[in-house]
């Protein structure tokens, strides 16, 4: 992937965030917002991907629809940092766990875990990701609410 080789500029702003607003909206949608064609903005998207500005197009799920009622965030503590990589591995073959970050501070990673069901959750933590040798331990934060979810403002 080669580093973008000019400043994004206010049009490929105006695009990145139609774009982001609606992944599906048309390009001659926003070359009208925009003033200018939709070969223009055909071009402009073309280069950001392959720039990597543009990583992908996604399909957003709503959890909740699909029955996945409860969201937690883990903290974990490793016996030895020499570990993660090998901690990463084990929890990626876990589907309920649904992000993962290497953090500073007091946890080594930090992950966000999706369940149906308090229940559910118990025998992921108990079962799954607290008999993982290499974890010494554990801090749940149980999410009531998600009343902010948005990306970067490009």
């Amino acid at each position: 992937m080669t580093a973008f080789k000019q400043p994004i500029d206010q049009l490929d702003q105006q695009i990145l965030r139609a774009l982001v607003k609606d992944a599906k909206t048309p390009y001659t949608e926003i070359a009208k917002q925009s003033g200018v064609s939709a070969a223009t903005i055909h071009v402009r998207v073309e280069k950001m991907r392959q720039s990597g500005v543009i990583e992908a197009t996604q399909l957003k799920i709503n959890e909740r629809k699909l029955g996945y009622d409860v969201c937690c965030f883990i903290g974990i503590i490793l016996k030895s940092a020499k570990d993660y990589e090998k901690v990463i591995a084990k929890l990626n073959d876990f589907p309920e766990v649904v992000e993962a970050y290497y953090t500073t501070g007091n946890y080594s990673i930090f992950i966000k875990v999706m369940t149906h069901t308090i229940e559910e959750l118990h025998q992921v933590l108990a079962g799954k990701i607290q008999s993982v040798d290499e974890i010494q331990s554990t801090e749940t934060l149980i999410s009531m609410q998600n009343p902010i979810l948005r990306g970067i403002s490009p």
